[in-house]
Parts: C-alpha cells; sequence; structure tokens
C-alpha cells in the first residue's frame, strides 16, 4: 500500500514502474496514481467530501455555529482497478472484485 504525501505523489512515476518490474500488487491512495499505471486505487469519494464541505460552509455562513456541526465520516468510497497494470504482473482480477469496481481500465 502506497500511502498518500507530497514526497510519494512527486515521485509516482517511479513508484508505479518499481511495482511493476518487481511484480508487486500495489494499491494506491490517489486515482491519479491508477490513471498514471497503477494496479488499484480503494478510498474514499473526493468529489463527494468537497460537496459535504461545500454543505456545510453553507451552514455556517447561514449562523450555525460549527460546534454544532457533527463530524462525519466519508460515506461513498471509490475502487477503481487498472486491468492493464493486473495484466502486465501476471495478477488476474476476480469477477466478483471487478463487479465491485465504480471505475476499470483496460
Amino acid at each position: 500500500m502506497v500511502a498518500a504525501g507530497g514526497f510519494l505523489s512527486f515521485h509516482r512515476k517511479r513508484i508505479i514502474e518499481l511495482a511493476e518490474k518487481n511484480r508487486l500488487p500495489a494499491i494506491y491512495s490517489s486515482v491519479t496514481y491508477v490513471e498514471a499505471g497503477g494496479l488499484m486505487f480503494y478510498g474514499e469519494d473526493r468529489s463527494e467530501m468537497f460537496r459535504r464541505a461545500a454543505e456545510i460552509v453553507d451552514k455556517i455562513l447561514k449562523g450555525t455555529k460549527p460546534a454544532d456541526i457533527p463530524v462525519e465520516r466519508p460515506k461513498k468510497f471509490d475502487l477503481v482497478i487498472n486491468l492493464k497494470a493486473a495484466k502486465q504482473i501476471g495478477l488476474t482480477i476476480p469477477p466478483e472484485v471487478l463487479a465491485r469496481a465504480n471505475r476499470i481500465i483496460r
């Protein structure tokens, strides 16, 4: 599992290349890794989180005290799988997992 962070994100391409070269299945902290050739991402739907944040800002601007707004956990998660990356490392993704994916990159 590749964690989030500026340093790792800066070296995204090299990290993906090393995982592929060593035939390591890796799950990444951002969908951008998968779009760049990484195997898979599973995590919160960030666009949904930004929408929720906008709703909270709206409540505050309308007079709700921030202390009165409950803390929320993410409610929607995404699974993105790159089948090309799976093939390159010789990994077969089970159909049950593919069926649960929000997006499949071929």
